[in-house]
């Protein structure tokens, strides 16, 4: 299935992935940012937080944005 993916992580990027049908946000996460901790994220699905188990739909939007910014 596909989903729209913005990673506003440093450099940032944004891109349309796959990713399995059945996929969770936290299994998305875990898979997309291997190093950091959810709770230095804020994460939303179609603009909305959801909660770790959200299950992700087709053309779903998912943004990751850092609550803590090195330098700031």
């Amino acid at each position: 299935m596909r989903l729209f993916f913005i990673n506003n992580d440093g450099g940032g990027f944004a891109d349309t992935i796959e990713v399995p049908v059945g996929c969770t946000i936290s299994q998305l996460f875990r898979e997309r940012m291997p190093h950091g901790k959810p709770a230095d994220y804020l994460i939303r699905v179609n603009r909305q937080p959801v909660p770790e188990g959200h299950l992700l739909q087709e053309g779903d939007r998912v943004s990751v944005t850092p609550t803590k910014i090195e330098g700031a």
